[in-house]
């Protein structure tokens, strides 16, 4: 399996950041790792080598940003707006840099987007935010709701960056001709996050799978054989 790494110096972040990609061709699909994860924890914990078939053969080419993830939701010592602002950032260096990085190189007019747990939320707020750039969404074990960082603050970037809030009144149409599975578990800790974006995505008729996996946990060997599942899906 072909594996490049890719260091830059980030405009929109005003630091280096680092990616690993694997593959030469095929659908894009952007893949972030888990909380505060790194760009090679993907590969490290196996989830890569779960869809390697698919990369092999071509039919996928995956991208595996770094998080920022302790310096925006998780960094405890700023303040709820510099958090939200921080990780405004990070959706403009995907949006400007990452995502249409993986387009040049694939000639794919769109991508996918996918993670695990908060990789999960990073996927997910991608999508609903950019609908137009994404045409398939597929989030393992996802937490959609980022109010558990912010405390009793709240401002119009934080509103924009949580799924549960912006999405019931987002009427873009490209919504509507997006593949978006959800993938849990029974025992999953974050079950309720998504059954409560499933309840949203019905309410506005936006077709979607929620996938509910018997028995397992919040863990990785129930999202590897979730992810090559997934990936099978892509058209």
């Amino acid at each position: 399996m072909t594996e490049q790494y890719h260091r830059w110096y980030s405009q929109s972040l005003s630091r280096n950041m680092e990616m690993l990609v694997f593959g030469t061709r095929g659908y894009p699909v952007i893949l972030f790792p888990t909380s505060m994860g790194r760009y090679y924890q993907n590969k490290d914990f196996g989830l890569i080598d779960s869809v390697r078939w698919f990369v092999d053969n071509g039919l996928v080419k995956i991208y595996c940003p770094d998080s920022i993830d302790t310096q925006s939701w998780y960094n405890k010592s700023i303040h709820p707006a510099d958090k939200a602002r921080t990780h405004m950032a990070y959706d403009n260096m995907l949006h400007n840099e990452v995502v249409p990085w993986a387009m040049h190189e694939t000639g794919v007019g769109k991508v996918a987007v996918a993670g695990c747990s908060f990789g999960g939320y990073h996927a997910g707020n991608y999508a609903f935010k950019h609908p137009e750039q994404v045409g398939h969404l597929f989030s393992m074990g996802g937490a959609f709701n980022i109010k558990m960082f912010t405390g009793n603050y709240y401002d119009d970037n934080i509103f924009y960056n949580n799924p549960v809030d912006y999405l019931p009144g987002s009427n873009n149409p490209a919504l509507w001709h997006m593949n978006i599975i959800l993938g849990t578990s029974e025992h999953d800790i974050c079950k309720g996050y998504n059954y409560d974006l499933s309840n949203i995505l019905n309410q506005k008729h936006i077709n979607h799978w929620l996938d509910v996996r018997p028995f397992a946990r919040h863990d990785w060997p129930i999202w590897k054989e979730m992810f090559p599942h997934y990936l099978s899906t892509i058209k």
